[in-house]
């Protein structure tokens, strides 16, 4: 399954927390992540999307694992 908004793929990685607090784990994890972030960024990313496209996804499973 892709997931289109980051709120979608924030709650699926993080399903017993609000939402809010999912998004600020995600962006968290994007952050501290170096290799990921720089990954993310040649893609076109920036903090403030709100979807990811299928290929920052697929970058999202490599680095983090799939959500459960």
């Amino acid at each position: 399954m892709i997931y289109t908004t980051k709120k979608e793929l924030a709650q699926s990685y993080c399903p017993d927390i609000d939402y809010t607090a999912a998004l600020k784990k995600l962006n968290h994890w994007i952050r501290t992540n170096t290799e990921l972030s720089a990954r993310l960024a040649a893609t076109g990313y920036i903090a403030t999307q709100r979807r990811f496209t299928p290929q920052q996804v697929k970058l999202l499973y490599h680095y983090l694992g799939e959500p459960f």
